[in-house]
């Protein structure tokens, strides 16, 4: 039996999910701007709590590796890994939108198009990638700039659901009758679950002292602006 904790804090969503062979047992998340850094550890004790498990039964640590907010995913790896140390356990890491993609699919078992995931990326950037409905990889992760030609070729051919909250600001400007436009959450740590336990039973683990977040882009850093 596997029981692995579950972090997603790479969208405003912060969610912790406990799944035992790739089933959720417990899952505690909230959407809210800022709130990873002090609710992170807080929904862990609670799901915890809740499977009524201690530290030492958990077999791996899980964590959406990303891409994503850059704070949001430094929190929640970094909590992963320290959470990986303290235990001694092994870490896990799963692409942000491969996890979007299958919570979708897994709530849409008949669906037979494309699926293209979106977090949004500030203005009309999007961090996206496209995948089948058989969660094969057809476009890598990348950043993409959408216009009114966005996806325009694969609409031609294929049925695309957009999802996350990239794909609702991108609604106004893909206008095609083969695009449809879910906007459910599935940034939630139990979309993880059956990829964290596949992952976990082939040993597919990280390096827990180099692993770093897949930022995608580099943190531009900002000052605010005086006032007059």
């Amino acid at each position: 039996m596997s029981t692995i904790l579950q972090i997603e804090t790479a969208t405003p969503v912060c969610s912790v999910a406990i799944s035992v062979n790739g089933q959720t047992i417990a899952l505690k998340e909230e959407k809210a701007p800022n709130i990873h850094a002090a609710s992170l550890t807080l929904f862990i004790e609670e799901v915890m709590k809740t499977a009524g498990l201690t530290y030492d039964k958990l077999d791996a640590i899980a964590v959406s590796k990303g891409p994503g907010s850059y704070t949001g995913l430094r929190i929640g790896v970094s909590t992963a890994k320290g959470l990986c140390f303290a235990l001694d356990k092994p870490l896990i890491a799963i692409n942000t939108l491969k996890m979007m993609a299958n919570g979708y699919l897994l709530q849409h078992a008949n669906f037979g198009g494309l699926v293209c995931p979106m977090i949004d990326a500030r203005r009309m950037e999007v961090f996206t990638a496209v995948f089948d409905h058989h969660l094969g990889e057809i476009e890598h992760t990348h950043a993409k700039i959408v216009d009114d030609k966005s996806f325009v070729l694969e609409l031609q051919g294929h049925f695309i659901s957009f999802i996350g909250d990239g794909a609702e600001k991108c609604k106004a400007v893909i206008d095609n009758p083969n695009a449809h436009f879910n906007l459910e959450n599935f940034n939630s740590a139990s979309c993880m679950s059956n990829l964290a336990f596949a992952a976990y039973e082939v040993k597919n683990f990280e390096d827990v002292a180099y692993f770093e977040p897949f930022y995608l882009k580099d943190f531009v850093f900002t000052t605010p602006k005086k006032k007059a």
